[in-house]
């Protein structure tokens, strides 16, 4: 069996990344027949528990498993950085996932995503299919600085998985200087706690200019 084949079966990690950050993103639709790189397009996605070996020989476990195989005509390339919105929850809950994987006969609007990124979406994989958009080239300059932050939160907490991903503010220090501020969740097998990262950084040059993370 070809190992992108969707499962039916329960994952409880995820994380998420938050919708249109700061109300700042908004995306036109329109027919999947008719592809814009730019645009995003409504489909389905289906999940899967990954392979040892990927068409695109990135694994599975890249990205901190924020991963998708799409169809072997799909306009989208091995290592693009997609957008994946669950169009069925409230807020339209999003991920950015990573092409690592190509699948035979998917369709161009469908695509397969890692359990766990399945699950990031917020929804039990048992539903096997999910309704949802898909968002090319997405502005990954919106999303990065919370991803950093993500990353060393991760790092820093070992044996906890990060369930929750939100960003709840952006401060203008000064014209050379901008603060944002992330919350996650994370979970362990004994305890769930939460922890708030800052960071500050200058948008002329974008380098960091400091940043910090602490339980809260």
């Amino acid at each position: 069996m070809y190992p992108n084949q969707p499962n039916i079966r329960y994952l409880n990690q995820h994380y998420h990344y938050p919708t249109a950050p700061y109300g700042q993103q908004t995306y036109n639709l329109y027919s999947p027949n008719s592809f814009d790189r730019q645009q995003a397009i409504r489909g389905q996605a289906t999940w899967t528990e990954g392979g040892q070996v990927t068409k695109c020989e990135i694994p599975w476990s890249d990205n901190e498993y924020m991963t998708a195989a799409v169809g072997e005509d799909s306009p989208y390339q091995c290592g693009e950085i997609l957008k994946i919105r669950n169009i069925s929850a409230p807020l339209g809950r999003e991920i950015l996932v990573k092409v690592v994987d190509q699948v035979v006969g998917y369709p161009p609007n469908r695509i397969n995503l890692h359990r766990r990124a399945f699950q990031a979406l917020g929804v039990n994989p048992d539903v096997g299919v999910l309704n949802i958009e898909i968002i090319p080239s997405p502005e990954l300059e919106l999303e990065k600085w919370g991803k950093y932050l993500l990353e060393v939160t991760q790092t820093a907490y070992p044996g906890f998985n990060i369930t929750e991903y939100a960003a709840t503010d952006k401060t203008v220090v000064s014209a050379s200087q901008t603060k944002e501020t992330y919350e996650f969740i994370l979970q362990s097998q004994q305890e769930t706690i939460r922890v708030q990262g800052n960071v500050i950084y200058n948008p002329i040059t974008d380098r960091i200019i400091s940043f910090d993370i602490k339980e809260i």
